[in-house]
Order: C-alpha cells, then structure tokens, then sequence
C-alpha cells in the first residue's frame, strides 16, 4: 500500500514539475516567439512599405523628363502671369493668319474663379472679313498655344466691300468675346498683380490699333 501511495506522490510530483516547467520555461518561450513573430510581421510590412515607396521614386525619376515636359506646356498653355501684351500678340497673328483685314481687341479686369482657382481675362473682340476668314479665325483662336475659349460671337453685315465697290464680295462684321486664363491668382479685383506680371494690373488695356485694309 505504501508502494502505491509512494508512485502516485512521484506521478503527482513529476506534473507538478511539468507544470512549473510549462510556466517557467515553455510559456515565456512562447510568449517571446509571439512577439518575434509580431516584430517580423511589423518589419516586413515596412519593407513592403518602403519598397513601394522606392518603386514610386524610381518611377518619378523615369519620368522626371517627361513630367518637365508636361509642366512646360502647361505653363505654356496656362501661364503664371497675366501677360496682357503676349495674348493681344497671339489674337493679332490669329486675325493676320485668317486674312482679316480689321480687327480690335479690348482686354477685360481679370475675374479670379474660385471653382477652378484660375484668373479668367475677358477680351472682347470686332473683326471684319468674308465668312472664311472670320470661320478660319475662329479656328485659330482654340488652337493657339496658349489657352483661349470663345464665349460668343456674333456676325452681320458690315456695309463694306473688299474694294469698296457694291460688285465686289461684302466684308462680315464678327463681334463677341474670348477668355484668357492665368494661375496667378492675383490678378483680379482688390488684389495686387503677381510679381513680374506684364499685364495682370485691373483695368482695360488700350485696343489694339486697327489693321489696314487690304
């Protein structure tokens, strides 16, 4: 009988030992194989992360030349000043590329839109010519390097002829509006032009003079 009891106290003392090795050395092995494990997971989402990071910075180098292209034509097409002077050039070349024979262009105050953060510079515009050169005129305005939208345009007969005489074809008389735009975003009511701008300063510009008949 002692024998027994003697083999239930050994069974008894060994899982207590079991136990206190499961508590003293298994489950701080564990818990630290939790947290390698977690710092593993933590660092190779950081890596994920930064080589996404790299891939997007090598992506931007590759295109860097490209992205300078990109920001030249639209510095082009929409300009940081309001450069008064260069638009009346460019509807001048327009006008002389159709064959108008008169024309006048009267700049606008340069309105600030707050829906597309754009300055918008109104011009108003009276040309004369036969109906080609009006329509190729037209045409010439939306295809200029720098950004123009045709608001309106109105056509009637101007009582002029390309010679003066009633036989030959009657010059058309065109009047209606174009806006220029600029990201300077001062140009405009209450504000200051933006530095180094030509023609950002509120008020109408004088009109062009007008071009000789040809």
């Amino acid at each position: 009988m002692s024998g027994r009891r003697t083999q239930i106290i050994l069974i008894a003392g060994a899982a207590l030992l079991a136990v206190l090795l499961v508590v003293f050395l298994v489950l701080p092995k564990m818990s630290s194989v939790n947290d390698a494990k977690t710092q593993l997971d933590q660092a190779t989402a950081q890596q994920q992360s930064l080589e996404s990071q790299l891939a997007a910075l090598q992506q931007a180098q590759d295109e860097a030349d490209k992205n300078k292209e990109i920001i030249a034509r639209v510095n082009q097409e929409i300009p940081p000043t309001a450069d008064e002077p260069g638009f009346i050039m460019l509807l001048s070349n327009a006008a002389t590329r159709a064959g108008i024979k008169l024309w006048q262009f009267t700049p606008s105050t340069p309105t600030l839109n707050t829906t597309t953060n754009l300055s918008e510079i109104p011009v108003t515009f009276t040309v004369k010519g036969n109906y080609f050169a009006l329509a190729e005129f037209l045409f010439n305005i939306e295809t200029l390097p720098r950004v123009a939208k045709v608001q309106n345009a109105t056509i009637s007969a101007s009582g002029e002829t390309t010679s003066g005489s009633t036989s030959s074809v009657p010059f058309l008389q065109m009047t209606g509006a174009v806006t220029f735009y600029t990201t300077d975003t001062d140009s405009g009511p209450g504000t200051d032009p933006g530095t180094g701008a030509t023609g950002g300063a509120t008020g109408s510009t004088p009109s062009s003079p007008t071009a000789p008949a040809g």
